[in-house]
């Protein structure tokens, strides 16, 4: 695991220019949260790489960049390659030699043997970038599921790339702007969706893609979709429930290899008590498995996880920690959350991996189980919102008159909140229901929040991207369909950035076993009342492993990795919030009504509604506004002050 960065020119023949060592260096030292251990240069004709690395495979020998024989070509990898021993065995086989033991290093044998196919055969997480001297090419490639990130952009005449964006603003070419098509994304799901940033000029390389750079020449292109056709014959609950344990026991073993401490994320659902189950099946230790807890008990799993772990036998750790400690957190979100990102789950993930990593470097975790075993609540609600729009007009007015009288809560997935969003939901086409149930701003919403200038330079088709991800999944039912772009989208660029960026804020590595692309490309081929069955989630994972856990793990009902949002913007946060959304501040921001902005404030610290999911939006994009946008105008200021 690491961070990697560098350049290719557009013109391949330009020599390094004075210097390219020294930023090259500058702009890995942005980056060394995500590698500690050491640092990796290479600068050539026509390109340069970089890395920071986190030693987890070959401590020793596994330095980065690595090279083929005659070193004509260099990768540098962010990631795992889990099965990289069975590929090196191969590549041994057809008389490639190897000076270390790293996965890294089968990345430039395995290019020489099948070019650009080489994805093809790794099953990892990875991003990494190949410079082909001979050809004098850039690939950059991008794991399938996107569990790590790569962003983009060409400036003078230069093709930049780097694991986050902060790394990238360190190169004089490279000013911070915002690009306000991101921002309405951002908007409505909570992250900015691939292949935007919420920086003009900058791209993400969206997962399962890869990027060449050949005479002047840039290409972006899939190499990976997974199919959701149902596969024929389709076996029995019992065939599919052996299968599916053997292939998630198989994905845990492959992914418990590493030559430094490793432990489980554990929250007592039954995804991760799953992967700490088959964890504990496959080693010859005391698996180490952690959780955190919170004093307030809406928001609070930590039972679950304790029992789990006294089940399973494992060497449990655990931190007890206030919400009101985690709240101080926020503020510090935007310094290293280089783009503004809104699921509030940031904070309790970061918190758990910081206590994690006092222990162990690299964790597994349950991350992709609801994607690829419908775990969400909105599959069964879209079920309800097809009834419920069939409802005469006036039975559901007098519906949403009720709803409006519920007495307003501040706990975790209070009934006036899910009824809210359910009846705001029910209201739009299939796939923009589906964000306003996940997300925050609805486009009526941001009608009322931005200025008329950003409305009149921005798509107000918010869903576009969305509806053609449905429209390019092969199988044409809805509850599918919509797996298929919680995949693709609310998976790649909420979750896992968001296990990426906290993990990574402190040096943890964290594996997913779900996302072995065998476990998914299976679970995708079974048919949907396999995984919902009614409105009994996660169906068939549950029989697989139901022999492993405790049986109230399989029977309770998805709780999420909540805080108390609502309260702090009532309390612990109102004079943060106060500060940065200001109506001065919001108008030097720009985008947004100030008037808007305030109401919804006052409404929500009376009590008049639960606007937690609006105003923590607007407050992660000020915070991140302030770090990135308003930091870079002061200084470039200041510099022009002093000419």
């Amino acid at each position: 695991m690491c961070g990697i960065t560098g350049w290719a020119n557009l013109d391949s023949r330009v020599p390094p220019f004075d210097g390219a060592q020294e930023l090259l260096h500058a702009m890995c030292e942005r980056m060394v949260h995500r590698g500690p251990d050491s640092e990796g240069l290479f600068v050539t004709t026509g390109a340069a790489l970089g890395m920071r690395r986190l030693a987890i495979i070959d401590l020793v020998t596994g330095e980065q960049p690595v090279f083929n024989e005659d070193k004509s070509v260099a990768v540098v990898l962010n990631g795992e390659i889990y099965n990289y021993r069975e590929i090196r065995g191969e590549l041994e086989k057809r008389g490639h030699t190897f000076r270390s033991a790293s996965d890294t290093e089968v990345l430039p044998h395995l290019y020489e043997e099948y070019g650009d196919k080489m994805v093809d055969h790794l099953n990892g997480m990875f991003a990494f970038a190949l410079w082909d001297a001979t050809r004098r090419r850039l690939l950059i490639s991008r794991d399938r599921f996107g569990e790590k990130p790569l962003y983009w952009g060409v400036f003078d005449n230069t093709l930049l790339f780097a694991s986050e964006p902060k790394v990238l603003l360190a190169h004089p070419a490279v000013r911070p702007s915002l690009n306000l098509q991101a921002l309405r994304q951002y908007l409505s799901f909570d992250y900015v969706p691939a292949p935007l940033s919420i920086y003009s000029g900058i791209s993400k390389l969206p997962a399962a893609h890869q990027l060449t750079l050949e005479d002047g020449k840039i290409t972006v292109a899939p190499y990976w979709r997974l199919s959701y056709k149902t596969q024929t014959p389709v076996p029995t609950e019992s065939e599919a429930a052996v299968a599916l344990r053997e292939l998630l026991a198989d994905s845990v073993r492959m992914r418990l290899v590493s030559d430094v401490p490793l432990g489980v994320l554990l929250s007592g659902g039954v995804d991760s008590s799953t992967v700490a189950a088959l964890a504990v099946r496959a080693s010859s230790e005391a698996v180490k498995t952690f959780s955190i807890s919170f004093a307030e008990t809406s928001f609070d799993e930590s039972a679950y996880a304790r029992s789990v772990a006294k089940f399973l036998g494992t060497d449990h750790h655990e931190e007890r920690l206030s919400a009101n400690l985690a709240a101080n957190l926020v503020s510090e979100i935007g310094a290293w959350m280089d783009e503004p990102f809104s699921d509030p789950s940031l904070v309790p993930t970061y918190l758990l991996s910081r206590f994690t990593r006092k222990h162990v470097t690299v964790a597994l975790g349950g991350d992709g189980g609801d994607e690829l075993f419908a775990g969400y609540p909105m599959y069964a609600g879209h079920r309800w919102a097809e009834i419920y729009t069939r409802v005469p007009g006036p039975l559901r007015r007098a519906v949403e008159q009720l709803i409006r009288l519920l007495p307003v809560k501040t706990k975790n997935l209070s009934l006036d909140y899910k009824a809210t969003r359910f009846v705001t939901g029910a209201k739009f086409d299939t796939v923009a229901r589906h964000h306003v149930w996940f997300g925050s701003f609805t486009p009526v919403e941001q009608e009322q929040l931005l200025t008329p200038e950003v409305l009149y330079e921005t798509d107000s088709d918010i869903y576009r991207d969305a509806r053609v991800l449905m429209e390019e999944c092969d199988n044409l039912d809805l509850v599918t369909r919509m797996q298929s772009i919680d995949t693709r989208l609310y998976l790649a660029e909420d979750i896992l950035t968001k296990v990426d960026r906290a993990s990574m804020a402190v040096s943890l590595e964290v594996r997913a076993p779900f996302l072995d692309p065998r476990v998914a490309e299976f679970a995708a081929s079974l048919p949907l009342n396999y995984k919902l069955r009614g409105h009994k989630t996660k169906y068939i994972l549950k029989k697989a492993v139901a022999d492993l856990l405790p049986p109230f793990v399989t029977r309770r009902g998805k709780k999420g990795f909540g805080v108390p949002v609502a309260e702090w913007l009532k309390f612990k946060l109102k004079p943060l919030a106060r500060d940065l959304l200001s109506p001065e501040r919001v108008k030097r921001a720009g985008v947004f009504n100030p008037e808007f902005v305030s109401r919804l404030q006052y409404e929500h610290e009376t009590g008049v509604a639960n606007h937690r999911k609006l105003l923590w939006t607007l407050l992660m994009f000020e915070l991140w506004h302030e770090s990135f946008i308003e930091t870079a105008r002061r200084i470039e200021t200041s510099v022009e002050t002093q000419k």
